[in-house]
């Protein structure tokens, strides 16, 4: 509750006050007076007549003190508040061929994407994200979905060899647009995860490029990998590996979408790129906050009047003085 003119309590010291003024303007007189007996005096004292007019002054500090409260006009509020989102529609291409073991991003480039990806679906819970995932050909693993327990269950078991050997990012990419093209978002963005560049496949990247652009699908593109060479591991032990990614692809791709192209050369870097993309990325979310005042003054105004009128009727009648 608060009061819509607070000013008036300051008025409540004058309550206070008026008792002050009462107590001393009233106060026992010292007198002497002999008499045989104090019987008679004690039950005049005791009476209901006598107490009831020494709590007078009470009962009008009270009628004082509803009306200033009344005046300072009490209210209760209440609020509400209504909360609507637009979700984005995202994809999710993760390049899972082989050479996703490379132990430059640890514990290796898929573990490592899978991880991050995982925080970055954690974060977005009003989007609709889907998996892709894609080697030497592609296949949807979840389509876009607002359950993200079902979407990070599956993520968690995802391991290369599932698929046929190569990258078809061409194919991996035209998968995701596919997902997305009759999707009712505002917003439909694809991120493309691969360390490698396009060797096989039926269609091609850029092809697959027109296609996002015609949807109006924007598609952010990341190279996972060092530069040089990381170590992969085989059943003779870890060898060296040359590290081959398609920067100029993945750029272009990415520019002609409205995206844009990430490197992540190891795990700390691709955790800041899904941050970027979060970022770059924001759900829509509208609050609308409703509030109501309820005028409360009501209650205090009508038990003032009553104990005015009661005060009133006191006085007039039951402790009227009967002049002699």
């Amino acid at each position: 509750m608060n009061f819509a003119s607070p000013s008036y309590l300051w008025l409540l010291i004058l309550i206070p006050m008026y008792l002050l003024y009462h107590y001393f303007i009233n106060r026992p007189k010292h007198a002497t007076l002999n008499i045989n007996s104090l019987g008679g005096l004690k039950a005049y004292a005791s009476s209901p007549k006598i107490v009831l007019i020494h709590f007078m002054p009470y009962l009008l500090s009270g009628v004082m003190a509803l009306i200033i409260i009344a005046l300072a006009r009490p209210q209760s509020s209440s609020s509400t508040e209504s909360i609507s989102t637009e979700g984005i529609d995202i994809v999710l291409a993760m390049d899972v061929s082989p050479s996703m073991l490379a132990m430059d991003l640890q514990p290796n480039r898929l573990e490592a994407a899978k991880k991050t990806a995982a925080e970055f679906v954690q974060n977005r819970p009003s989007d609709r994200i889907g998996l892709v995932i894609f080697s030497g050909e592609s296949f949807t693993l979840v389509p876009a979905t607002t359950d993200h327990n079902v979407l990070l269950n599956q993520m968690s078991n995802v391991q290369p060899g599932a698929l046929a050997d190569g990258t078809a990012i061409g194919m991996g990419l035209a998968t995701a647009v596919d997902r997305l093209r009759s999707a009712q978002g505002k917003s439909k963005i694809i991120i493309l995860l691969t360390d490698g560049v396009n060797n096989t496949g039926t269609v091609d990247p850029l092809t697959s490029t027109e296609i996002a652009k015609k949807y109006g699908i924007r598609v952010y593109t990341i190279g996972a990998g060092t530069y040089g060479q990381a170590y992969y591991p085989t059943p003779q032990g870890n060898i060296l590996m040359d590290v081959d990614i398609d920067d100029v692809l993945m750029k272009r791709i990415s520019k002609e979408t409205g995206g844009k192209y990430f490197r992540a050369t190891d795990t700390k870097s691709l955790k800041n790129v899904y941050k970027e993309i979060d970022k770059l990325e924001k759900t829509r979310i509208e609050i609308n906050s409703f509030h109501q005042k309820t005028e409360e003054f009501y209650p205090f105004a009508l038990m003032a009047f009553g104990l005015l009128f009661l005060l009133t009727l006191l006085k007039s009648n039951y402790l009227r003085v009967v002049p002699n």
